[in-house]
């Protein structure tokens, strides 16, 4: 289970670019949706590549089925190396991406976030439909209950707006 305060206040206080995306997000939209990890999609910009390896340092992440025995070096050069990274750390499943399926790049997915007031922080959410975006090109059976939740969030919406 993921300490989700304690994930956000970090790279919020940290003033790391992310947006929060999947499950939390989802959540977040409707309390009717419990997720154990936390994905976001951050900037791949230099410097905050370094503010978040600086920011979860402190909770030991690492690769998630990376083998124990073998090193694994948490830095801003590392996470240069790859683009989605999904992590163990001491706060839980913690899920990086750099790109998001359906969306795009952080450019791309903070075009479709909202800012939201959370821990006294704001924060970008990934909106209602940038989550119908992601999770249907995402296609994963595991998405389909969520999925079904956005529609109708979305639906709502629409009958507002008329």
């Amino acid at each position: 289970m993921i300490d989700i305060k304690k994930a956000i206040t970090t790279l919020a206080s940290n003033d790391v670019e992310f947006v929060v995306i999947g499950g939390i997000a989802l959540g977040i939209h409707s309390a009717a949706y419990i997720n154990y990890d936390i994905d976001i999609c951050y900037s791949r910009k230099h410097e905050n590549r370094r503010k978040i390896a600086e920011a979860l340092r402190p909770f030991n992440p690492r690769l998630r089925g990376f083998p124990k025995e073998l090193p694994f070096i948490w830095d801003a050069s590392t996470i240069l190396n790859g683009t989605n990274f999904k992590l163990d750390t001491t706060l839980g499943d913690f899920d990086m991406l750099g790109e998001v399926s359906g969306i795009g790049t952080f450019d791309d997915v903070l075009l479709l976030s909202e800012k939201w007031n959370i821990y006294d922080y704001d924060v970008k959410i990934l909106s209602v439909n940038g989550l119908i975006s992601a999770k249907e090109s995402a296609g994963r059976e595991k998405d389909q209950p969520g999925l079904k939740i956005l529609y109708a969030l979305r639906d709502s919406d629409l009958d507002e707006e008329e």
